[in-house]
């Protein structure tokens, strides 16, 4: 029996560094000791004439299969996501961010907890500047299906860049939607209380560049609004007690008015620290094994042809703006 195939999904827009782009497909198609069955590659607005360049090279020269998405105007990374999803010709499909390294094994050692039943499975991460050697931070995430549940009531459970899940599951929900900012948070928290199988690898697999202005784009007046409607969902649909409401929107919404100055350490004590803690406490972190909470969740078994099948979108696909085909 063939193993079941999957689907990378990753999205690209006019604020993307040609370099960045490069090294970041390279590590996720290329460099991978499990290889993806097919890229689906989104092109999120207009881009440069260097970056449209490197994206017609990339296509061109894929050793695997390529769904290229092309929408007209930037719409955003969650619709463009969801744009993403309608093309993924398999269940399977992992996210990549088109700045972020990912390590070799990543897939090796994620894929295969999906096909052993999960819906979700995040992993931790290495934040890094300038390049992979410049490691400034780790982002370790909890990795127990029941500490991913109640910790995700005040902070998102997955570092987003680094998760693989099953489309149905997401589509189950709703897919991202259009939240700016929190599509992600958003998402697993649907999933979560939809049931979803979910799972996180304590070990880093993908390197995320932070850069100057990382800590700057995760405050301001926008980020605020996005994260009190984020609230509002989530207490609108149960997810959250009217008391953890209150509380998230003092310490959330608070911390993304402070001065960029001090973002980042408040950042490693109120928004992740679940993280923060265990960097302080390892040096290390070594691959993890699925939870026996996960091992014993029972999925119907799924036949070769149903594993192998394309995935059917739930409406017709962006077109593709008129004129030349090409990237």
């Amino acid at each position: 029996m063939q193993p079941e195939p999957f689907s990378l999904l990753m999205t690209v827009y006019g604020g993307d560094h040609e370099e960045h782009v490069r090294a970041a497909f390279h590590s996720a198609v290329h460099d991978q000791t499990l290889r993806p069955d097919q890229v689906v590659l989104v092109r999120d607005g207009p881009v440069s004439a260097e970056l449209s360049s490197c994206l017609r090279e990339l296509v061109e020269n894929c050793p695997v299969e390529v769904s290229y998405v092309r929408l007209p105007h930037n719409r955003g990374l969650g619709p463009a996501l969801d744009a993403g999803l309608h093309a993924a010709r398999h269940d399977i499909v992992a996210r990549m961010d088109a700045d972020d390294i990912a390590m070799p094994h990543r897939f090796q050692t994620q894929v295969p907890l999906v096909r052993a039943g999960a819906d979700l499975v995040g992993a931790g991460l290495l934040e890094f500047g300038t390049d992979i050697s410049d490691v400034v931070g780790r982002r370790i995430p909890p990795s127990d299906p029941h500490d991913i549940a109640r910790y995700s009531r005040l902070h998102d459970p997955f570092n987003h860049p680094t998760v693989v899940y099953r489309r149905s599951a997401v589509v189950a929900v709703g897919g991202y939607g259009d939240l700016p900012l929190m599509e992600d948070y958003w998402l697993f928290a649907r999933m979560i209380a939809n049931g979803a199988r979910v799972e996180n690898i304590a070990e880093p697999l993908v390197y995320y560049r932070v850069g100057d202005g990382a800590y700057e784009r995760r405050g301001g007046r926008d980020l605020l609004r996005s994260e009190l409607r984020l609230q509002r969902e989530m207490l609108g649909e149960g997810f959250i007690s009217r008391p953890q409401y209150w509380r998230n929107v003092v310490v959330r919404g608070g911390y993304r008015l402070v001065p960029t100055l001090i973002r980042r350490p408040i950042y490693r004590m109120v928004v992740a620290p679940y993280g923060a803690r265990r960097n302080r406490s390892r040096e290390s972190v070594e691959p993890t094994a699925p939870t026996a909470a996960l091992r014993h969740i029972p999925r119907p078994a799924r036949s070769p042809e149903q594993s192998r099948a394309p995935m059917t979108p739930l409406t017709a696909p962006p077109k593709p703006p008129p004129g030349p085909s090409a990237p």
